[in-house]
Parts: structure tokens; C-alpha cells; sequence
């Protein structure tokens, strides 16, 4: 008889620690390779890239007749900052791939009939990661407006470029991940590692959370837009919820249709007197 392997021999999807190692290992190396390959193509974006970033700083010069620009603080320092912004575009191209790598760490975890969802997961993930990227490129001048403010009068605002390319990199950043931890937690609760319950318990600290990154990154000072950023976080965290606790429901009644299968098999059990009988005659 041929040996099963695979998903048939292994149909939940269960490995050793040392096998969990080994998977974590070979796609750290995949996601680090896909971001290496994209930071080759950002090499070539730096100059158009630098020139859009330092605009805001242009533009508080013109607007304000405040001298406000980004300095260069060592002889290798832009050497090494076009290094940094290289790989950090690097990171926003090769984002279907590490995503998907995230993803496929996961679903081993999942059934057979789970597995679908990987394409929804991508379909939804990525452009999702992609448009936090995109609506802090929007808000971007104005954040940088908004705390320039404060600069008193007479004074300049001369940064150095490894500080000014470090906070927008992080604010871009901490908006991608934010418009992608919906769709993580709807994976991780398909994988079966967090319920929705346990979701809603902390919407409070999740609401708190979304609405300090809303006031440090809304693009004015008002309340309003606050509000107008923290939105489409709160909405987006609240569908995530309402799937997941769908998925629970469908997985309760799922556990209690077979637990009832295995409850009538019982009940159908041959009885001793009759399996006795038969192995007389």
C-alpha cells in the first residue's frame, strides 16, 4: 500500500515544534529575498521619491517665509538614508509576498475547506496595507505642517534628513499595519487562535488605541479630523469583528452537528448479547 502524504496523511495541518521553526526560518528568507529584490527597484525611485517627501518642507518656506528644510548631518549620511529608503520601498513592493507569507504561516492551521479563504485574505490584505500607505502620503504635509507650527518666531526648522525620512517612514508604516490588522484578525480567528468573543471583550482598548493614532496622525488640529481618520479604522475593526463572530457560529454549529453524528453512532452500537450470538453461530 502507498504511504499517504501531505494534506491526507496530515489533514488538520499538526507539526512539530522543530517543523514550525524550520517553516518560520525558510519564509523569513522568502519575505527578506522579495524585499531585497523590491529595494533594488526603490534604488531607482529614491530621487522622485525624496523630492515629493521634502515638499511639505518646501512648502512651509514659500507659505510661511519660515526657513524649513532637511539637513545632511555626516559625509555619509545620504548614502545611507538612500540605503533606507530603498529597502522601505522595498517593503511597500514585495508586500504581496510577505503578506502572503504571514498568511501561509497561518493556514496550516486551517482545514481543507478553510484553505479557500487564502485568495479573499490577499484579495482584501493588500490593497488594504497598501491604502494606509497611501492616506498617510495624503496626510503627510499637513501632519508636518501642523507640528511645525509650534517652531517660535525667529526660529528655523532644520532637520536632519535621517530624523524627518525615520518619523515619515514610521507614520506610513504604522497606517499600513493599521489598515491591515482587521483582515489579521480575521485570519487568526479561521486559524482558530482567537475567537470573536474574546475580540469584543477588548474593543474598548482597541477604540482607545485607534483614536490616540488618529489624533497623532489626523491632519489638523480639530477634533473633526480626528474623528474623519480614526472612522474608517473603527469601521473597518468592527466588520472584522462581525466576521469573526460569524465564523464562531459556524464553526459552534459545525462542532454540534458532529457531535451529534458521533452521539447517534453510539446510540446504533450492536449490543454485547447479539455480537456474542453471532460468534456462536
Amino acid at each position: 500500500m502507498a504511504r499517504k502524504t501531505g494534506r491526507k496523511a496530515n489533514p488538520e495541518g499538526r507539526m512539530p515544534l522543530k517543523e514550525h521553526i524550520r517553516e518560520l526560518r525558510n519564509r523569513l528568507i522568502v519575505c527578506a529575498v522579495a524585499v531585497l529584490a523590491g529595494a533594488v527597484g526603490g534604488w531607482f525611485l529614491y530621487d522622485p521619491v525624496m523630492a515629493a517627501v521634502q515638499q511639505p518642507m518646501f512648502e512651509i518656506s514659500a507659505q510661511q517665509g519660515r526657513q524649513a528644510e532637511i539637513n545632511f548631518g555626516s559625509v555619509g549620511s545620504p548614502f545611507d538614508l538612500k540605503i533606507q529608503i530603498s529597502i522601505f520601498l522595498g517593503i511597500l513592493i514585495s508586500s504581496p509576498i510577505w503578506i502572503y507569507q504571514v498568511w501561509a504561516f497561518i493556514t496550516p492551521g486551517l482545514k481543507t475547506k478553510e484553505r479557500r479563504y487564502t485568495l479573499g485574505f490577499m484579495l482584501a490584505a493588500v490593497p488594504l496595507f497598501l491604502l494606509g500607505i497611501y492616506f498617510g502620503w495624503l496626510v503627510l504635509p499637513e501632519i508636518v505642517k501642523v507640528l511645525t507650527m509650534f517652531t517660535p518666531a525667529g526660529g528655523s526648522n532644520i532637520i536632519l534628513a535621517t530624523d524627518y525620512l525615520t518619523f515619515v517612514m514610521r507614520m506610513l508604516l504604522s497606517l499600513g499595519v493599521a489598515f491591515l490588522t482587521p483582515v489579521v484578525l480575521v485570519g487568526i480567528n479561521f486559524a482558530g487562535l482567537l475567537s470573536g468573543r474574546r475580540i469584543v471583550k477588548s474593543w474598548r482598548i482597541i477604540v482607545f488605541v485607534v483614536c490616540v493614532v488618529a489624533a497623532m496622525a489626523a491632519p489638523g488640529p480639530d477634533a473633526m479630523s480626528m474623528f474623519l481618520l480614526a472612522g474608517p479604522l473603527l469601521f473597518l475593526f468592527f466588520v472584522a469583528v462581525g466576521v469573526c463572530l460569524v465564523n464562531d457560529k459556524r464553526r459552534e454549529r459545525r462542532q454540534a452537528a458532529r457531535e451529534a453524528d458521533i452521539a447517534k453512532t453510539a446510540g446504533r452500537a450492536t449490543p454485547l448479547e447479539e455480537l456474542g450470538g453471532s460468534a456462536e453461530s
